[in-house]
């Protein structure tokens, strides 16, 4: 209900897609995805995700090019790799390949944040990735950063760095209640997290999808369920898409007490979930 507090025009949601692919990316972009991501990160990613199952991308500086050059409506991101020797000419490889925005993850001080907003030069848009707590304990200093154009809070390493035993366990537990509300005060754009399509998940996107309505997030990543038919199947993407964006536009008119009633059932399912996976844990292997 955050839009309709105010006079203020109903904010929109700008789903991401991470894909390499060109027919993949125009696809999406004309099915109402609004950025699409290319993504180098893979330092210390593997040892990192290694006994999880979790997607590590092998996309390539190549790779920006001719996504870059099939986009209008939607920008292009590109994930770097955390500070290193190297960010330098990643960053300059990147923004001459066409990339809208600069996402940097992994960071752990203000200092990271700062080197790479430097770097970048104001030449594209700048977006921290926020997944460790200790970034989480500096999310506030980061977004006022004059360099910092939007802010995402990546929930899977965050969970991990955290100790957690479910991704989405700081939607459930308030932590992303506080944040979200900081950076809304700042008032640059911010997302969180990922999603699948509407039905699915083991927490349903549909209940997802309407916490970003009611805490103002506007970005979110798409899981790799909407493209898994294929580019055969362009009104699946197209049709799912859709669903999600009207699912959102219509949560952020829910009266009070769908709101409410839905953040209760999203913190029920999270609190057994997460319980489940501990008593799974707890059994001798």
């Amino acid at each position: 209900m955050i839009g309709a507090m105010s006079d203020k025009p109903l904010p929109k949601l700008r789903p991401v897609l991470i894909t390499d692919s060109p027919q993949l990316a125009a696809l999406a972009q004309n099915s109402g995805v609004g950025r699409i991501m290319v993504d180098l990160e893979r330092n210390g990613k593997f040892e990192r995700q290694k006994l999880r199952d979790t997607w590590i991308s092998k996309h390539e500086i190549e790779d920006i090019a001719p996504v870059a050059a099939v986009l209008g409506d939607a920008d292009l991101m590109v994930r770097i790799n955390p500070l290193y020797d190297g960010s330098a000419g990643e960053i300059d490889a990147a923004i001459a390949g066409g990339a809208d925005c600069i996402m940097l993850p992994m960071f752990r001080t203000l200092r990271e944040v700062e080197a790479i907003g430097a770097l970048i030069a104001g030449r594209a848009r700048f977006v921290p990735l926020v997944e460790t707590g200790d970034a989480m304990a500096i999310l506030a200093d980061v977004a006022r950063c004059d360099a910092v154009a939007e802010v995402f809070i990546g929930l899977n390493d965050l969970h991990i760095s955290l100790g957690l035993d479910f991704m989405f366990q700081p939607l459930g537990d308030g932590m992303l209640d506080a944040a979200c509300a900081a950076l809304r005060d700042i008032g640059k754009p911010f997302g969180f997290g990922g999603i699948a399509r509407i039905g699915e998940g083991d927490l349903p996107a549909e209940f997802i999808v309407r916490e970003h309505a009611r805490l103002g997030s506007t970005r979110v990543n798409l899981s790799r369920t909407f493209a898994r038919d294929g580019l055969g199947e362009g009104a699946t993407i197209e049709r799912e898409v859709s669903r999600l964006l009207a699912l959102y536009d219509e949560a952020l008119t829910a009266p009070e007490s769908a709101i409410e009633a839905n953040r209760s059932e999203v913190r029920r399912r999270i609190e057994s979930i997460t319980a489940c996976i501990r008593s799974e844990k707890a059994v001798p292997q």
